[in-house]
């Protein structure tokens, strides 16, 4: 008797129909039995399993390389002669949200660039909207040009030290594993939950357990990596040191070097990268806005910077798109090879990583590929729900002179925890910008409750005025840093009746400011609106006496409380190493 098996539809045999029609069309066109659909002619070539450069022509069907060789004829041609033709560039470890612009503004600046795949965390939103703002990113990611994968948020809210807009239980990610944007869980920032068997977390872990999970885990090492790794956790963005990036590897994690608008870590980490150790490693940008995206580039700026810190250009590129295609899963990208995907970026130079030409699945980057009409329209107008306040309520009563005071390291994320004398009087603490000892609070925004968590920071080195921003990660309450209450004030109704943004004042006045009503996070103008409004915003910044690269960014990242050493929270100052909040 014969064995009975499922009878196939006449969808499925369509499908499959379809399929050999394709697959015929791109034999005929690797045989050279008909002219491809696009060669890129007489480029040298990448080939970036010995690091040689081959002249050859690449041809491609569709969306995908057919053949590397001599003598192509192709329906369209591209001319690569004097040029180097490598795979697109692969973004393992970004906040769409953090370069202060929708999706689709993304989509222009990034593959504009080179970067063909980005891999995106989207909660920074998730932290204000929940499921309301996942759902956006995972509807927008099916209409940009390129390839915008997402990782389901893992840590929301991040802690339990600060008041976020919305809480992600394992139950909510699980509903969206399947969607064909998800590669799986995203950075995995609860780290002192992982160790001390927090059961929520624990819940997260199991349920996208044998999935890919991005870690999250500065500084840690020993046996403590050696837990966090035991639960399936691939890979880190946050390594900022020699010693730290080879125990990583060492124990089988992939590192992603990180050069964002705060956290530089190309030239510390670049120097380590060769030919042997090069699938340990990856690219991410994590947080770019605009403005560093135009003036120094994307995955584009990293490569460069990596290579002129050393590394050999070879094992920087594979870095850059095979290695990073293979740490995620991505098999079908990463080489200009036969059967790999036509993500191809055509250079100039090789060292500078000067990029001419973008190929995206198979089509030449140009206006016409950007066609966002079906693109999701925006969600999380009117999120900043805080009423406006009075300088009082930056106050800070206290026992006596001495305080936990934070210390900015910048361009970077690490903070210092610092005890210092301040000015005391009447049972009250007061900024000394004498001595670059200013205020900083940070103010809950999503309604459910009024709380206020108020220190001091040194770093920033402005004498008065004050800056603030509604991006404050990862739970985007507001955050303000002044020499004053009053200008501190002034500053916070400024982005309350903006709803959301970066702004600047000084005696009461605001000197530069940026909307960003897209819950609090985005604009809903152009990239290029955007960076104008943060050269502006920049310029009021040093015109104020603020000697920070970056101060928005940098003041956003005040609030993290799982990068050490000292944070401040909605809740009050928080002891990083001990996760704990401090006492007032």
């Amino acid at each position: 008797m014969a064995s009975a098996t499922p009878r196939e539809t006449g969808a499925s045999h369509a499908t499959r129909d379809h399929t050999k029609a394709v697959l015929k069309r791109r034999i005929d066109q690797a045989l050279g039995r008909e002219a491809a659909d696009l060669v890129i002619r007489g480029g040298r070539v990448l080939n970036l399993a010995t690091g040689a450069l081959e002249v050859a022509d690449v041809a491609v069907a569709g969306d995908m390389i057919v053949g590397v060789g001599p003598g192509y004829r192709g329906r369209r041609e591209v001319d690569a002669r004097n040029r180097v033709i490598v795979p697109g560039f692969i973004d393992t470890h970004v906040h769409v949200e953090s370069t202060l612009v929708t999706p689709a503004e993304f989509d222009r600046l990034a593959l504009a660039r080179g970067t063909t795949t980005a891999i995106s965390d989207p909660h920074e939103i998730c932290n204000v909207l929940g499921t309301e703002g996942l759902r956006y990113f995972l509807d927008a990611s099916l209409h940009t040009a390129l390839d915008l994968r997402v990782q389901l948020s893992s840590c929301v809210p991040a802690t339990g030290l600060e008041t976020s807009g919305a809480r992600l239980s394992a139950d909510d990610l699980v509903a969206f594993r399947d969607h064909p944007s998800v590669i799986g869980l995203a950075e995995f920032m609860n780290v002192p939950g992982v160790l001390h068997l927090d059961d929520e977390v624990l819940d997260k872990l199991a349920a996208f357990d044998g999935t890919h999970i991005d870690g999250h885990a500065p500084l840690l090492s020993g046996r403590d990596l050696d837990a966090y790794l035991a639960c399936g956790i691939r890979n880190c963005h946050e390594c900022t040191n020699r010693a730290e990036a080879l125990e990583k590897i060492g124990k089988g994690m992939q590192v992603l070097i990180r050069d964002g608008s705060v956290s530089k870590d190309v030239a510390a980490l670049a120097p380590l990268l060769d030919w042997r150790n090069s699938p340990f490693f990856a690219f991410c940008t994590d947080d770019r806005n605009p403005l560093d995206i135009a003036e120094e580039g994307h995955l584009d700026h990293l490569i460069r910077a990596a290579i002129k810190a050393g590394a050999p250009a070879g094992a920087v590129y594979r870095a850059a798109t095979w290695s990073a295609a293979q740490g995620f899963g991505l098999k079908d990208r990463g080489l200009v090879a036969p059967g790999r995907r036509a993500d191809i970026v055509v250079l100039d130079d090789l060292e500078h990583c000067a990029v001419a030409i973008v190929i995206r699945n198979g089509r030449v980057v140009e206006d016409g590929i950007f066609d966002h009409g079906a693109m999701p329209a925006p969600v999380g107008f009117g999120s900043v729900k805080l009423p406006p306040v009075t300088p009082d309520i930056f106050r800070v009563p206290a026992q006596g002179p001495g305080a936990p005071v934070i210390g900015i390291r910048p361009s970077s994320l690490i903070t210092d925890h610092l005890t210092m004398a301040l000015p005391y009087a009447g049972g009250e603490r007061r900024a000394d910008p004498s001595r670059d000892l200013l205020k900083v609070a940070v103010l809950a925004r999503h309604g459910t409750n009024r709380n206020v968590g108020r220190g001091f920071v040194t770093g920033f080195g402005f004498p008065d005025g004050a800056i603030a921003s509604s991006v404050g990660h990862d739970s985007h309450n507001i955050c303000v840093v002044g020499a004053g209450d009053a200008d501190m004030a002034v500053a916070v109704n400024r982005l309350i009746a903006m709803g959301g943004g970066f702004v600047v004042v000084r005696d009461g006045r605001v000197l530069a400011d940026l909307a960003l009503p897209i819950a609090g996070l985005m604009s809903d103008a152009g990239a290029d609106h955007v960076r104008d409004r943060l050269v502006a915003l920049r310029a009021a910044a040093r015109a104020i006496g603020c000697r920070l690269a970056e101060p928005f960014l940098q003041l956003a990242f005040l609030p993290l409380p799982v990068i050490p050493h000292l944070k401040i929270t909605d809740m009050g100052l928080v002891d990083v190493d001990r996760f704990r909040l401090l006492a007032a």
